[in-house]
């Protein structure tokens, strides 16, 4: 029995229809999307041209951290830790001191977003417990992620991607990026002891079990290792390809459920902002900067960072300075400030699910990234 003369359209309009639904949830992918078909139609390339402005090498490396943080997180490892840990803080300052420093922690091997999913969902339990400020712990939870993830290479995209182009050795990047980061950190701390009281909680309620796969996370520990070690020789596509793999035959929900359309943002923001640059008059507007020197090519990054965040702004100032050192020390202030600062930021304010954030958040951070970019000017 033939289907029906019109089947096939209505399947190709419920598929348009669904993927315009997952694309109008993302708005960042909604807007490289659109700026792609409008620079295809303004400054034509060929489509085949297209995919030789990715950094591949960045892609991957990516691909990899991302399957094995997933695994990481699906062990329950991170919650059994936390909980272990959380249950021995009697005060809202320490709580607070506590939640910071393992947000920062985490960031700096799992990723910002990665360390947001662990420690928001913790605090948002916690608050089940006992009454605590949730808004302002959010808040500095997403600035605590932003800072600490810019110590190495595998704390957020912007790091990676300037770690690949730079060339420099894994150890060499955490050296040049250690003052910031432990200057930003610092004045985190002195900020919350002066935001946070030290009122008295009990969380001693929440002895809740939480078990551990620990065939997973050992495995996931010891591949962790071996891919930092393939990355950094420059051969994350044979890591990933070994870490791929391995997890299908073994366990395939790590590679299924990773932030796919996080890779495809990234590819999108290649292409579509190496297109921009290359654009004549955006070239010439940005050539005339004249970043020359570290500083201008870290203010670049710290204020460039505010409009289109420091994750576009890296990608397209490096095709104007190869001072990485000063790209990512502009870029990485450029997280604080306002909201789109930090992709991180905006993942924070949803997981917190907590109306009215936007005001005391930008209270806390535009402060915070006037000190922070004074701060990171007289270290470059």
């Amino acid at each position: 029995m033939q289907p029906p003369a019109d089947a096939k359209p209505a399947r190709l309009n419920l598929a348009a229809s669904k993927a315009w639904a997952l694309i109008a949830k993302e708005p960042v992918l909604a807007i490289l999307i659109v700026a792609l078909i409008a620079l295809q139609i303004v400054h034509p390339k060929p489509w085949a041209d297209l995919p030789t402005l990715i950094d591949w090498q960045t892609v991957l490396t990516l691909a990899g951290l991302l399957m094995l943080t997933k695994a990481v997180e699906l062990s329950g490892f991170l919650m059994w830790m936390a909980h272990r840990v959380v249950h021995r803080i009697h005060g809202e300052r320490g709580l607070a001191f506590l939640l910071i420093g393992l947000a920062a922690a985490l960031s700096t091997l799992l990723t910002n977003d990665v360390a947001l999913f662990a420690v928001v969902p913790l605090t948002l339990s916690l608050h089940k417990l006992a009454p605590l400020p949730v808004k302002r712990l959010v808040i500095f939870i997403a600035i605590a992620v932003n800072a600490g993830s810019i110590l190495t290479p595998l704390g957020n995209p912007q790091n990676l991607f300037l770690w690949q182009t730079s060339g420099v050795s894994f150890g060499a990047f955490v050296w040049a990026l250690l003052p910031l980061c432990a200057a930003l950190v610092a004045m985190l701390y002195v900020l919350a002891a002066l935001l946070f009281r030290n009122r008295p909680l009990d969380l001693s309620g929440g002895k809740e079990s939480h078990k551990v796969d620990v065939p997973l996370c050992s495995v996931a520990g010891v591949a962790f290792l071996a891919f930092v070690v393939l990355a950094d020789a420059h051969h994350a596509g044979l890591g990933l390809a070994a870490v791929g793999i391995g997890f299908l035959l073994w366990r395939r929900q790590v590679v299924l459920k990773i932030d796919w359309l996080l890779l495809l943002i990234f590819v999108l923001m290649f292409i579509v902002l190496r297109s921009v640059a290359a654009l004549p008059w955006v070239h010439h507007a940005i050539a005339s900067l004249g970043l020359d020197t570290p500083l201008k090519a870290y203010a670049a990054g710290a204020v460039l960072s505010q409009g289109i965040s420091n994750v576009p702004a890296a990608i397209m100032l490096a095709e104007f300075s190869k001072d990485w050192r000063a790209l990512a020390f502009g870029v990485s202030v450029g997280g604080f400030g306002i909201a789109i600062g930090s992709l991180a930021n905006l993942i924070a304010v949803r997981l917190s699910g907590e109306r009215g954030m936007w005001g005391p958040f930008h209270l806390i951070s535009i402060p915070f990234w006037i000190v922070a970019a004074i701060v990171g000017a007289w270290l470059v």
